[in-house]
């Protein structure tokens, strides 16, 4: 196949490995939002709320591995350089998300008089999940240093993502549930909604100031007109989620998954942003996509393996979600 040119490979695999990491950051990203959120004070809402992402969460952490390992045997020398700058959040993340699934298990096994601490240990996972990958995400951004401003905007950039992931989880809960656990959800999202934005807005005015490319893009004609409709239409969404919310819930529930709807919207106007600002760059400021990329003999083979798992991964993750569509139950164990 004459268009399997190795800048033509290494550009097919940036693409994969990002659309991993955003279908990773919507999907994990709920029901992490919704371990975040967990409500400790009425055991009935745990359960249902826990209830709304059994059948998905482990699934959904399929695309965190693919990610990484596209990024392990597509783009060696970019896994190496980010990784060791990364070393520490990462075994965090990895730490966080093993606390999920042991809680996960066990909330279910132990007496009940114990299940609460199992769903605090659940909570407290997915809390350090998001604060890891928030904070990796500031670090990225600042160049993978570690100065002291560098530090200060990824401990920010870490709440603010735990934000955006409790929007995105609250927004999964006002579809998948009803009566007061939903009105709560529609409270939650509001609040969550205006740190997440809050953090779009920082990295949005750091970003250009800490990567010269960052401003070039953003700012050079005749692209930077087309560009600048993804801010606008993030912005919008912002706007439009609002006043969605001020009006839920509606009779016979009507307009539910709008703000889920909403949240993917701006995810995707995110990362899309995010992605334009650092092209061609995988590592900012010190290799390219093209650089870090394996050879082209190897990205060849992996290729043929990618054309194969990717769709089925796909296919079960779809098979899935409209097995369990409609709204979440009360959890039942057998």
């Amino acid at each position: 196949m004459s268009w399997l040119t190795a800048e033509n490979l290494a550009l097919v695999f940036g693409a994969l490995t990002a659309l991993s990491v955003l279908l990773y950051a919507i999907l994990d990203g709920y029901d992490l939002g919704v371990g975040i959120t967990l409500p400790m004070h009425e055991e009935a809402w745990r359960d249902t709320a826990i209830a709304s992402i059994g059948p998905f969460w482990d699934a959904n952490e399929t695309w965190l591995v693919l990610a990484v390992g596209l990024l392990l045997v597509a783009f060696p020398a970019a896994h190496s350089a980010i990784l060791h700058a990364l070393y520490l959040p990462a075994a965090l993340l990895l730490i966080g998300l093993i606390l999920r699934g042991v809680a996960f298990d066990f909330r279910a096994k132990v007496k009940p008089e114990r299940k609460r601490n199992w769903d605090w240990t659940f909570k407290f996972g997915s809390f350090l999940a998001t604060f890891s990958q928030g904070f990796m995400l500031g670090i990225y951004v600042m160049g993978l240093e570690y100065r002291t401003g560098s530090i200060i905007f990824a401990c920010f950039s870490g709440l603010c993502v735990t934000a955006a992931y409790a929007m995105i989880g609250n927004a999964w809960l006002i579809g998948k549930t009803t009566g007061d656990l939903q009105r709560r959800a529609i409270r939650q999202c509001k609040l969550a909604g205006v740190w997440t934005l809050a953090g779009i807005l920082a990295v949005s005015a750091i970003n250009p100031l800490v990567n010269a490319n960052v401003y070039q893009v953003w700012t050079q004609p005749p692209l930077a007109y087309f560009f600048s409709a993804i801010p606008l239409l993030c912005f919008a969404m912002f706007a439009l989620g609002y006043v969605a919310l001020k009006r839920l819930p509606l009779p016979d529930d009507r307009g539910a998954w709008l703000p889920f709807f909403i949240c993917k919207v701006i995810f995707i106007c995110s990362f899309v942003g995010l992605a334009l600002s650092f092209y061609p760059f995988v590592v900012p400021n010190q290799l390219t996509l093209y650089e870090a990329a394996s050879s082209q003999e190897s990205l060849t083979i992996i290729f043929f393996g990618a054309v194969i798992v990717i769709p089925i991964i796909a296919a079960y993750t779809a098979v899935a979600y409209y097995a369990f569509r409609g709204k979440a139950d009360g959890l039942k164990y057998y």
